[in-house]
């Protein structure tokens, strides 16, 4: 089995290696670009790199399905019960991505940014993606919950919690980016450790899909990095969203999913504060980026607000917060 999943991480990772120079060019081409408000020259660069990382996901579960239906073995068998859960999870996330590639579809016509759903919009389509994992009934009723100890939610669970966790999570991941490499690196680091995390806890479905996001990602930092050549675009914060969500649902791994989202929390009540109209990033002066508000309405807004950090320094700087805090998921069961 260790072979199989370890191709299929290869294939999901050479997929976005391979494929993110052909879509940046695709992307220019019909002039899905957004100014890079870091950078001291302002920048036309592409965005909905969540695309290519939905992309290379896709092709390596496939992959790993193809391999474990024609040459099973012993091991994680794909018995009607996972192949159910897998596909639940798949249009799950697909169509949580969609959502987010309409999102960055709507462009000022300034090109200063995405113009975007409204308010009202995005919680109500991003709602579509959890219908999949709904109707499967997927994840475990059961949760240890804090003093109450465990408490079976049974039909509750599907209906309502399943929903909540999975527009409550790509909401809130959405909220916090904005530099070249944030989204991505916060990203890599939570599904990562979530992966790790599954995987310790013989969580095997959630492990695999944690992996194939995790690898998927890895390559496009190379394109998102600073300076970055392709912009994630919510296409990307909604499916590490939905991704977040799955993962923790199909792993009943719930509460460590809640601990590697504190960030994206903080970053509500900050936002909350100016009624969700402020942006995450800075403006460039003397090679340092410095914040446009007086107060702080963004976990960045620490840094920018100091004036005294490169965007690399603050991508960076968020990765090692978010390393930190999802280390805090091991001390708990």
């Amino acid at each position: 089995m260790k072979s199989v999943v370890l191709i299929s991480a290869v294939v999901s990772f050479l997929t976005v290696l391979f494929l993110t120079p052909w879509i940046i060019k695709y992307l220019r081409k019909i002039g899905l670009l957004v100014v890079d408000q870091n950078k001291p020259e302002k920048p036309l660069v592409p965005i909905s790199g969540g695309l290519v990382v939905m992309g290379g996901f896709f092709v390596g579960l496939m992959v790993f399905i193809f391999f474990r239906t024609f040459f099973p073995s012993e091991g994680l068998i794909l018995d009607d019960i996972s192949l159910k859960y897998i596909f639940g999870s798949i249009v799950s996330i697909m169509i949580i991505t969609f959502v987010g590639f309409i999102d960055d579809l709507l462009i000022k016509s300034s090109k200063e940014s995405s113009a975007g759903l409204n308010q009202w919009q995005k919680p109500l389509l991003t709602l579509l993606a959890a219908v999949p994992l709904m109707a499967v009934s997927l994840g475990e009723t059961i949760i240890q919950l804090p003093i109450l100890g465990r408490v079976d939610f049974g039909i509750i669970y599907p209906l309502i919690l399943v929903p909540i966790g999975v527009v409550g999570a790509a909401n809130m991941v959405n909220m916090l980016g904005g530099l070249n490499g944030l989204e991505t690196g916060m990203g890599i680091v939570y599904i990562g450790m979530l992966g790790l995390y599954a995987s310790y806890y013989e969580r095997h479905m959630a492990a695999l899909i944690a992996l194939l996001v995790f690898v998927s990602l890895i390559a496009f930092y190379f394109f998102n990095m600073v300076p970055a050549k392709i912009l994630p675009g919510n296409s990307l914060t909604y499916f590490l969203g939905g991704s977040l969500a799955v993962i923790a649902i199909v792993g009943n791994i719930e509460k460590a999913a809640l601990i590697v989202a504190i960030p994206f929390f903080v970053e509500f009540i900050l936002k909350w504060r100016s009624k969700f109209k402020a942006d995450s990033f800075g403006y460039y002066k003397d090679g340092k980026l410095h914040s446009k508000y007086k107060k702080v309405y963004s976990l960045t807004h620490l840094f920018l607000k100091t004036g005294k950090f490169t965007e690399r320094e603050i991508v960076w700087s968020f990765i090692l917060m978010e390393l930190v805090i999802s280390s805090f998921m091991w001390f708990i069961r």
